[in-house]
């Protein structure tokens, strides 16, 4: 949706990236991916409709 949509974005890989798993476990306090970050508004889980009216899709 993201790339269809010319959106872009920064895809982390948390399994390889310590201090980004750790930063992302004190932000939102679990472990669940993937977590989207907008604006500094989070959601985790892949939420679409959440995504596209973030976006204005």
């Amino acid at each position: 949706m993201l790339d269809a949509n010319k959106v872009q974005y920064v895809n982390v890989d948390v399994s390889q990236d310590k201090a980004a798993r750790d930063e992302m476990v004190s932000k939102t306090g679990q472990l669940g991916v993937p977590v989207v970050d907008i604006d500094g508004e989070m959601t985790v889980g892949y939420d679409e409709r959440w995504i596209k009216e973030k976006l204005g899709l």
